[in-house]
């Protein structure tokens, strides 16, 4: 399966990407900076800004499914749902139809998975971006694509384990989980229907 991958530089875009290629898949990656890419086989880096309805339209074209792992890093103006509603209008344009995206618990109607302390942090630090993440999660509903948004709790950067929670119950609450668990889990849902236009936990 060929993946258009958008994020693949941040932490759980390195392992979406890596494990991604292990399984066989073949990528095209649309980064600013490709030296912060390694060189590998079935790995094609497309240098281009996520902003650029171009350089997107470049980077779907030709995919089977789409992934957006898209952060904003620091960035004082949050990319989630701008570059995502350029990879939605380009994914329309091409005809691409899957899409699997990276949000987080305590986005939209999973605020109450998160523990109250935690929500009170989130908001008073990370505002900017948890709006950003919310109206994401509703431009991808709308958009009458075969989506998906993934919702992990608090990110680490531990080992694959394969040991997690997942699903729809809003009884799982946010706990740790590795990025390595997350790409895995994301990856399963580029083919699998189980979650289709639906919104799962997984921590």
């Amino acid at each position: 399966m060929h993946i258009a991958l958008f994020g693949a530089t941040g932490g759980t875009g390195q392992q979406v990407l890596a494990q991604a290629l292990d399984q066989g898949h073949t990528l095209t990656a649309l980064v600013r900076d490709p030296a912060r890419l390694p060189a590998r086989t079935g790995l094609t880096p497309l240098v281009g800004d996520v902003l650029d309805p171009d350089a997107v339209v470049s980077c779907v074209t030709g995919a089977d499914a789409v992934v957006c792992v898209l952060g904003s890093h620091g960035s004082k103006t949050p990319i989630e749902a701008r570059g995502t509603q350029q990879i939605l209008t380009a994914m329309q344009e091409t005809g691409v139809r899957r899409l699997v995206v990276v949000t987080s618990l305590g986005v939209g109607d999973s605020r109450e998975q998160i523990a109250w302390p935690f929500r009170f942090i989130m908001d008073l630090t990370l505002k900017p971006i948890l709006a950003a993440k919310a109206e994401q999660e509703q431009l991808v509903k709308a958009s009458g694509l075969d989506w998906i948004i993934v919702r992990p709790g608090g990110l680490t950067d531990g080992p694959k384990t394969r040991r997690y929670r997942f699903g729809l119950d809003r009884s799982l609450k946010g706990g740790r989980i590795s990025r390595a668990d997350v790409a895995e889990f994301v990856l399963r849902q580029v083919t699998d229907e189980t979650f289709l236009r639906q919104t799962p936990a997984v921590t």
